[in-house]
């Protein structure tokens, strides 16, 4: 007995040693990492990020191209960029990629500007226009812009477009497959495993449930699509041609024409692409940083052209304290980006009780006169976009005009938040639209089943203990049909109350039905197309301003985040500045953006569930848009 107790003595001091080395090993880095972020504090302006006197700037995305980034944890993001790993989704914020554009036009010290855009993932034509409409804008001061890469996405080759020369590795790649909208359907799945699906929805054209009651893409849903895409790849087409000077029939819409094409090539892609004027010179990574040595000089190290990258021209333009706006009268944005969730949500994801909060902050500030609503979602919860809805309402209620500016996509419960507001802004690639509700549950009486498991009891009403382990009794099935319906009938009269429209005009074009920004202004969904920029205009005009600031109004930063996040910013300069480990526009190392099919597919179908994982709304009712996507 006394052996026993010793050894369980021993393996007590053993655990009680290992949680103390552990606890040891975290303070220590902890504070190694804020000691040295510290004196990089104290360091000052040693490691300040210079740009050359006659460069070129690189602008080499990484990630996704968003109206507004996921909220990260600073402690996660530094430790990530001090490991050197990559991040699982990077992200770009399109104003940042504008802002560069912008400065570097007038930037004396910026000689040239150079597209590196094998990094850059998904994006949206919408936010593609808003960047081409930047280069242009850049081209009109005389300087050149130059595109580089050993292959181009659908989405990267847009922004090559713009470019005064286009390169291309000999051995690259590229191919414009235009624009699909394909999902996996899981009906037959869903019956193997037992699951019943109870869906309750009201609009012909509503597809959002089709995955889970289906195994393939209804007429409807076909038809729809297909209009939508087609006028999205037609303005793809258009400004491409325009930019490249080429014919828009120079498309290869027809395999067959591509494959006469191709062997015409020798069956190289890259000389496909240079025979259909894709692109104007093969070079290798050599040939390109050569000729990119003639333009703008060697780099003080001497082994690559004279360049500063996106991420450190940023650093540079931005103010490391962000100035008070001198005049009195702001025009307020407020973006809403992402799935509408119920409750507060973090950035990157729409909170109805979170974003309320922003528009409410909006109204009770004295100094704005009117607000923008950038709003770039296909829906979500019925009850939380109906909380943003409430707030629309009463900024207008205080005076305070309230344009919506439609981005990618404001469909379903975007388009609800949207609908109030005295006047729409949409893109000609916006999607939008998608009037339509639906509800959804799954039981699992019959998988537990399969399993020996049963559920039973009593209740005092018919209702008590209903759950997703009992059927769902044809009443329940009544009662939320009916509360579905009710939904459609307040979403169209919604729309119909503010677009000046009949309830019969507005169920025509409903029914769960997409539309793109420019169908959509033909319909009388939206008042004018134009971006951001119109948007903020129209708000001043509205207010009756002739001087103005504009205003951002977010989610404010913690206390304790900011001071992490100075810390860990100072640390990172500090440790990394000299070690040639800061992102560099060299073209060694190119992001490869085409993911296996494996892992693509896996990819595809945690997105599926995790939509699915996402819902939380009170009711089980929801204004979404899932066809809300081309590729």
């Amino acid at each position: 007995m006394s052996a026993l107790a010793n050894l369980f003595k021993r393996i007590l001091s053993g655990i009680w040693h290992l949680f103390t080395l552990t606890r040891s090993v975290v303070l220590n880095f902890i504070f190694i990492v804020l000691f040295i972020g510290f004196i990089a504090m104290l360091s000052g302006d040693s490691n300040k990020i210079i740009v050359p006197e006659r460069t070129a700037l690189v602008l080499n995305l990484v990630g996704d191209l968003v109206e507004q980034k996921h909220e990260l944890n600073p402690i996660d993001a530094f430790l990530t960029d001090a490991l050197g790993e990559k991040e699982d989704k990077p992200e770009i914020l399109l104003a940042d990629v504008l802002n560069v554009i912008t400065k570097a036009k007038s930037d004396d010290r910026v000689q040239l500007l150079v597209l590196q855009l094998q990094g850059l993932r998904s994006t949206g034509l919408t936010k593609l226009q808003d960047v081409g409409a930047a280069l242009i804008d850049f081209k009109s001061s005389g300087k050149k812009i130059i595109a580089l890469g050993d292959q181009y996405t659908q989405d990267q080759y847009y922004l090559a477009s713009h470019a005064d020369d286009i390169w291309l590795n000999p051995q690259g790649f590229m191919l414009l497959e235009g624009y699909g909208r394909y999902k996996m359907y899981f009906k037959s799945a869903l019956e193997k495993l037992s699951i019943n699906q109870h869906v309750f929805r009201v609009g012909t054209f509503k597809s959002a449930v089709e995955p889970f009651l289906r195994d393939d893409m209804s007429d409807a849903a076909k038809e729809a699509n297909k209009l939508w895409l087609n006028d999205l790849w037609q303005q793809y087409k258009q400004d491409v041609a325009t930019q490249r000077n080429i014919d828009i029939d120079n498309f290869d819409e027809s395999i067959t024409d591509l494959l006469t094409k191709f062997s015409k090539a020798e069956s190289s892609f890259a000389e496909y692409a240079l025979a259909n004027n894709w692109v104007d010179h093969l070079k290798t990574r050599a040939q390109m940083r050569d000729e990119l040595i003639t333009m703008v000089g060697e780099e003080a190290k001497g082994n690559s052209y004279s360049h500063i990258g996106f991420k450190d021209y940023l650093g540079v333009i931005t103010p490391s304290k962000a100035s008070a706006n001198a005049l009195t009268d702001k025009v307020a944005v407020i973006v809403a980006k992402g799935t509408i969730l119920d409750g507060n949500q973090k950035p990157g994801t729409i909170g109805g009780d979170s974003t309320a909060k922003l528009l409410r902050k909006a109204r009770t500030n004295d100094n704005v006169k009117a607000v923008v609503l950038r709003v770039d979602s296909p829906g979500g919860s019925a009850f939380a976009s109906e909380i943003i809805r409430q707030e629309v309402e009463l900024l207008k209620a205080a005076g305070k005009p309230v344009v919506a500016s439609m981005g990618t996509y404001a469909a379903s419960g975007g388009y609800w938040i949207s609908a109030p507001a005295d006047k729409i802004y949409a893109a000609p690639s916006t999607i939008t639209g998608s009037i339509g509700i639906f509800g959804m549950m799954m039981t699992f009486e019959e998988s537990l089943s399969k399993l020996g498991i049963h559920t039973d009891g009593v209740g005092t009403t018919d209702i008590a203990g209903f759950g997703p382990t009992q059927p769902l009794t044809k009443g329940m099935a009544q009662l939320f049909q009916l509360s579905i319906n009710k939904g459609y009938q307040d979403f169209i009269t919604l729309v119909a109350e503010n677009r000046n429209m009949t309830l019969e005009q507005v169920d025509a074009i409903a029914q769960g039905r997409v539309w793109s920004g420019k169908k959509a202004k033909e319909l009388g969904l939206v008042d004018e197309l134009g971006n951001l920029t119109d948007a903020i205009v129209a708000a001043a005009k509205l207010a009756e301003l002739d001087k103005y600031d504009t205003l951002l109004i977010e989610k404010e930063v913690s206390e304790r985040s900011k001071l992490i996040q100075r810390f860990m910013g100072g640390a990172k300069s500090f440790v990394f500045a000299d070690t040639g480990l800061i992102s560099s526009a060299d073209l060694s190392s190119p992001v490869n953006v085409n993911a296996k099919p494996m892992s693509k597919f896996i990819s595809e179908l945690q997105a599926e569930i995790t939509k699915m994982n996402q819902f939380n709304d009170p009711q089980g009712i929801y204004i979404l848009c899932l066809a809300c996507s081309a590729h």
